[in-house]
């Protein structure tokens, strides 16, 4: 009996994870949402913008509109990963299962970004993972971060990269965020990873 009371205490006091699903990894969310969905811990999917925010890139608006339209891309995206089969949230908190949040209405409550193109969904994800005092999991189409041509393991300084925007490994350190970025097409390291298992990666601070 103790045990199990135990077990409840642990459970109630389970951090959140904030999971960023990056666009380009859209053609396999097949395989990705039923991965996320069987986590034993809370999870909340940030959604990039894919196509979506291509389109925006692509519209010539100015900074302050296209932030705002990237930001709805987001939702736009979120719902596409919606339709495997996974809950959704408008509300910044921990959820009681692994559910995708809607992010522009929570944005436009607190506007809490530069507008600019070198903010992008990464860093949203990371200013979610800061708020609610979270990990981040950063689900790309690449091993992690690398430096002529060696995959970097972990960092404790900002890189030159293009696999993140350029506000987010700053963001992430400055904030204190335990971060990881991984390979999202390989489901069985998401599955070890949100079991505490060891993958291939880059471990930012």
């Amino acid at each position: 009996m103790r045990v199990q009371a135990q077990h409840g205490k642990n459970i109630k006091k389970s951090p959140v994870t904030v999971v960023k699903l990056g666009g380009s990894l859209a053609p396999h969310a097949g395989e990705i949402i039923p991965a996320l969905r069987s986590a034993s811990r809370p999870l909340l999917i940030v959604p990039g913008g894919g196509a979506f925010a291509d389109a925006v890139r692509q519209s010539g608006a100015d900074e302050v509109a296209a932030h705002w339209m990237a930001c709805a891309a987001m939702d736009q995206y979120g719902w596409t990963l919606a339709a495997r089969g996974i809950g959704t949230t408008t509300r910044i908190a921990r959820p009681r299962f692994p559910c995708i949040l809607l992010p522009y209405c929570a944005l436009r409550r607190y506007d809490p970004l530069p507008h600019s193109w070198d903010v992008t969904s990464d860093t949203i994800a990371a200013w979610v993972a800061g708020k609610l005092g979270g990990d981040l999991l950063v689900l790309k189409s690449v091993d992690g971060l690398e430096t002529a041509g060696k995959l970097l393991t972990s960092i404790e300084k900002p890189v030159a990269t293009d696999v993140v925007d350029p506000c987010f490994i700053p963001y992430v350190l400055e904030h204190r965020i335990r971060t990881f970025i991984l390979n999202g097409t390989d489901t069985t390291g998401i599955c070890r990873w949100l079991r505490g298992g060891q993958v291939r990666g880059t471990g930012i601070g």
